[in-house]
């Protein structure tokens, strides 16, 4: 199993939503309000008057099968449009209870 970690600009929500019902991927956890900024080209996502914009982020536990095409789709996403950004990073479960 592998643990899917998403973070996206508020913008992409309800596709984040729509994506993981697509892929019939029903266990996730939802943060909202998170901040950061990109390793790259991102710029600061703050909440405040100078960064206004915020980031919320999903984790999911998939089976390792369902790790490429959700990646794929986390993808398509992000060339749609570049300057709102989405990343996701997988690690492997161990164990789980």
């Amino acid at each position: 199993m592998k643990a899917v970690f998403i973070i996206f600009n508020q913008a992409n929500t309800s596709r984040i939503e729509f994506m993981l019902d697509e892929l019939k991927i029903n266990g996730f956890t939802f943060f909202e309000q998170v901040q950061g900024r990109g390793s790259h080209t991102g710029e600061p996502r703050r909440g405040t008057h100078s960064w206004p914009e915020m980031n919320s982020a999903v984790i999911t536990v998939v089976e390792d099968g369902q790790v490429e095409e959700l990646l794929s789709c986390v993808h398509k996403l992000d060339l749609r449009n570049k300057d709102v950004g989405i990343r996701a990073f997988v690690w492997n479960i161990e164990q789980t209870v």
